[in-house]
């Protein structure tokens, strides 16, 4: 599955043409040796279109599956995202209310930690453009944690409890979004996917041998669009392959809301 995924995130278009390549070929073969049976007389082909049709309605039920499998996964992560966003800017203002010198570097920490966030969240496939920013997070957080734990320690009141409360569940939201962008599409699943295609078409090449009518343009669609649904399917299901990969605009918009004044309006006078 990493030899796959490298794939697609080097060139999506590339594992597609390799997918339906690959099909292609598995067609050709069961109609080479549907042929030859054929002039054999080994089979007449009894049942042959049953079995074609009950193996092409599983492999169309499997696809729906996955694909909403994959869809799952997607949605989960970009509701990760605005999760996460949300309760950055719920400690950000938290922090800002409460006047202390350490509820500000907190503040503070807490832009830089959105933009870590953000940036976490557009890093491509590998483990070596992750690991650097987990780590810039993991010593973000431990500083953050150090400062609501000291302002705690010399005064505990319901604002200070709060901020640590808020603060708690950001990094809790940051745990479980990492773990939806790490949780993709399990190997096993996706070859079951892959060989069922290549048995299906092979079988439906069978059958096509057998009648000696290769109908290969009408093929070719059908395994275009077995292809497409396959590669929907991988670019749903792993986080930084393909092209739909989740949005960091939740991050800027906290970021940009950072940027606003924190004023105290006036009591207004009273009658």
């Amino acid at each position: 599955m990493a030899l796959v995924a490298e794939m697609a995130a080097w060139s999506a278009t590339a594992f597609a043409l390799l997918l339906f390549a690959a099909q292609i070929a598995a067609r050709e073969v069961g109609y080479y040796i549907g042929r030859r049976h054929a002039r054999s007389q080994q089979s007449r082909g009894d049942g042959v279109g049953a079995v074609v049709g009950a193996m092409l309605g599983l492999l169309a039920f499997v696809l729906a599956l996955t694909l909403s499998f994959a869809n799952a996964r997607y949605a989960e992560r970009r509701a990760g995202t605005l999760t996460e966003a949300n309760a950055i800017g719920t400690a950000w203002l938290r922090a800002e209310v409460i006047d202390h010198p350490r509820s500000a570097e907190v503040a503070e920490l807490l832009q830089e930690y959105a933009r870590l966030r953000a940036a976490f969240v557009r890093a491509d496939y590998g483990a070596a453009a992750t690991t650097v920013v987990n780590d810039h997070t993991a010593a973000l957080q431990s500083q953050i944690w150090g400062h609501v734990a000291a302002l705690v320690r010399e005064r505990t009141d319901p604002a200070t409890v709060s901020l640590m409360s808020a603060v708690n569940e950001t990094f809790d939201a940051s745990t479980a979004e990492r773990f939806a962008l790490a949780f993709t599409l399990p190997p096993r699943l996706f070859w079951m996917l892959v060989g069922m295609a290549l048995l299906a078409m092979a079988a439906l090449g069978y059958q096509l041998g057998l009648r000696g009518n290769s109908l290969r343009i009408l093929t070719a669609l059908l395994t275009a669009m077995w292809t497409l649904v396959m590669v929907s399917i991988l670019d749903l299901a792993a986080a930084r392959v393909g092209t739909l990969r989740t949005s960091a605009v939740a991050y800027e918009w906290t970021r940009e809301g950072f940027h606003g004044a924190f004023t105290i309006p006036p009591l207004p006078p009273r009658p």
